[in-house]
């Protein structure tokens, strides 16, 4: 069942509870921070922007999650198969971060003695500046500017089966993007006719352990812009999923969408091998060839994340909402698994 919320009103209602489980194409429910009901260092807020092109790409991060707050970076080299990341932490940010109830607008700053970053919404354009003193011992700085929002987008309100628990979320997928990045004496250029950008706003209440799988991709082919995001893996997704495809910025929602990544002959996941995806309606069906798996484990005990973020090409095909079936050949994409304690 995918139920499409519609009609304009408050996200949560008096005891801290969604009050429409379900999807949408625009966000139509309002956040408000102060309305939940839920042990306050519980909540999680984040704006990740992912800025890619087929030669190299760009990934942003600003969040709140209560006890902790964080800037993150990661520059992508497809060519190389490399990447490289650095954050930059706060502790006990409880709110202070200020991240934006909406995506449609609003200034969002993340500072400490060592970096900046910022990301300014006019509701037109979004610019993202960032300066680093330390990446792979050399200064990474740059500006992007991203503009033709898509009319459409992916937005999900989740429940979980513990009380006052949500996950409200938002995929842009399919901006243009230009701008570029210098690390060091060399500069990386993102050209608007080859580079696109995908937003995921994400607010909520988590519960303390749980996995995803997430995955998408954005590109022109054709003379059309097209586009998708894939996921599943945490909370009551008996509303909705988040799969969706994107079209000429227009959204096609799909229902599910299994993530079949190869296993060894002990059963653990060999990420760096092809992997494959199904739907069960048949509208979405990929092969995936890995690029770069941009692997974290990071343990503090009580808290850990497991994450493999892997890039990589998407060649397959996708069936439009009237039945029109688009061959996708060697596009660059993502698909992830993460499993946190937090």
């Amino acid at each position: 069942m995918n139920k499409e919320i519609t009609a304009i009103d408050e996200l949560l209602d008096e005891h801290g509870e969604l009050k429409h489980p379900g999807y949408s194409k625009n966000m139509v429910q309002i956040y408000d921070r102060s309305k939940i009901k839920a042990n306050k260092l519980r909540i999680k807020e984040w704006d990740y922007y992912l800025i890619y092109n087929k030669n190299f790409g760009l990934a942003l991060t600003i969040d709140d999650n209560s006890y902790m707050g964080l800037s993150s970076v990661t520059f992508l080299d497809f060519k190389n198969k490399s990447e490289h990341t650095e954050s930059r932490m706060k502790m006990m940010t409880k709110g202070k971060v200020k991240l934006p109830s909406s995506s449609a607008s609003g200034d969002l700053e993340f500072n400490t003695k060592d970096s900046q970053m910022k990301f300014v919404n006019n509701g037109d354009s979004r610019v993202l500046t960032f300066k680093l003193n330390k990446f792979v011992d050399e200064v990474i700085k740059g500006k992007i500017t991203l503009t033709k929002r898509p009319d459409e987008s992916m937005v999900i309100m989740t429940p979980f089966k513990k009380a006052k628990h949500f996950y409200y979320n938002q995929k842009i997928v399919g901006f243009v993007a230009e701008g570029e990045v210098t690390i060091g004496k060399k500069t990386y250029k993102f050209l608007e006719d080859n580079t696109r950008a995908i937003l995921d706003w994400g607010r909520g209440v988590w519960t303390y352990k749980n996995t995803w799988y997430w995955g998408g991709a954005c590109f022109r082919q054709d003379n059309h812009e097209i586009g998708f995001n894939i996921g599943y893996g945490f909370g009551d997704t008996s509303h909705a999923t988040e799969n969706m495809l994107f079209f000429d910025g227009k959204a096609q929602k799909l229902d599910e969408v299994r993530f079949n990544i190869p296993l060894d002959e002990n059963g653990r996941e060999e990420y760096t091998k092809p992997w494959t995806f199904t739907s069960n309606d048949g509208r979405f069906e990929m092969d995936f060839v890995p690029i770069i798996d941009r692997h974290a484990d990071t343990n503090l005990l009580l808290i850990r994340s497991l994450a493999h973020q892997v890039f990589g090409h998407y060649t397959g095909s996708i069936v439009l909402d009237d039945g029109t079936k688009i061959k996708i050949t060697k596009q660059v994409g993502f698909a992830e698994k993460v499993t946190n304690k937090w």
